[in-house]
């Protein structure tokens, strides 16, 4: 159980830690996929990450953490080295083999303490290295430490309007939390639109940057794709964000 030895950074005394880092936080609370076979440790952690702003997820073993991130990545994964079935290093080198997740950082908590252990870690894909037992302040800090370095390099390449986010790294969409499978073309058509939002491209426009300048595709032809995207997007009964400007193009906004 993470216990450090001065009473000030007892992560037992969870109730006392002082909330880092919150005056930072927005609307989204980032999310942490905690993956951690020893349940009173994994609620420790949990307890204390909701507390400071975040938003977490608890699974046990390996197997249970690849499916969670399939169904939804996470901004940050704590991952144990010693796990059930698939270990914490293997659940590491599958990620880092994801495009999806090839970017997503990833904090590995082990009890282990050998240099060559650390070394391991960090080749095999971790992003920073947290050894038990830990102090609350050490983890909060750690945690926000990684998504800080994240940040940049995340706003450059993830476009969101309303609750629809695209990643044009990983190449996915996300609206509310679900993911979309859009066809490469719905894709390239949604990315050119959240690039200007609110602003309206003509078909024109659209053409040239989803078919590419040589293209002899008709102008319509962006009006079906339009459709489809549409239909995938609002799915469910979900606000049409698309906007038609007829004898022009289209724009999305959220409003």
């Amino acid at each position: 159980m993470p216990a450090a030895k001065s009473s000030n950074d007892d992560p037992m005394q969870a109730d006392t830690a002082r909330p880092l880092g919150q005056e930072r936080r927005s609307s989204r609370a980032p999310s942490v996929l905690i993956v951690e076979d020893e349940r009173a440790i994994a609620e420790l952690i949990r307890y204390n990450l909701q507390k400071n702003g975040y938003h977490c997820q608890v699974v046990h073993d390996g197997d249970e953490a690849l499916l969670a991130v399939e169904e939804l990545v996470p901004d940050l994964v704590l991952l144990d080295w010693m796990l059930p079935e698939v270990s914490g290093i293997e659940i590491c080198r599958r990620l880092r083999g994801r495009t999806a997740t090839r970017n997503l950082p990833i904090i590995m908590v082990t009890a282990r303490g050998e240099e060559q252990d650390l070394v391991r870690g960090l080749r095999e894909g971790a992003d920073d290295y947290l050894r038990k037992p830990f102090s609350v302040n050490e983890l909060i800090a750690r945690v926000d430490a990684a998504l800080r370095r994240t940040r940049v390099s995340h706003q450059l390449h993830v476009l969101e309007v309303g609750d629809i986010v695209l990643d044009t790294e990983a190449v996915t969409v996300f609206r509310a939390g679900q993911r979309l499978h859009l066809a490469p073309t719905e894709f390239r058509l949604l990315q050119a639109l959240m690039q200007s939002p609110g602003r309206v491209l003509s078909r024109d426009t659209l053409l040239s940057r989803v078919w590419g300048l040589e293209s002899d595709v008709e102008a319509r032809t962006v009006d079906v794709h339009v459709r489809r995207l549409r239909k995938v997007l609002n799915a469910g009964e979900q606000p049409d964000y698309i906007r038609t400007v007829r004898g022009v193009g289209y724009s999305i906004e959220r409003d």
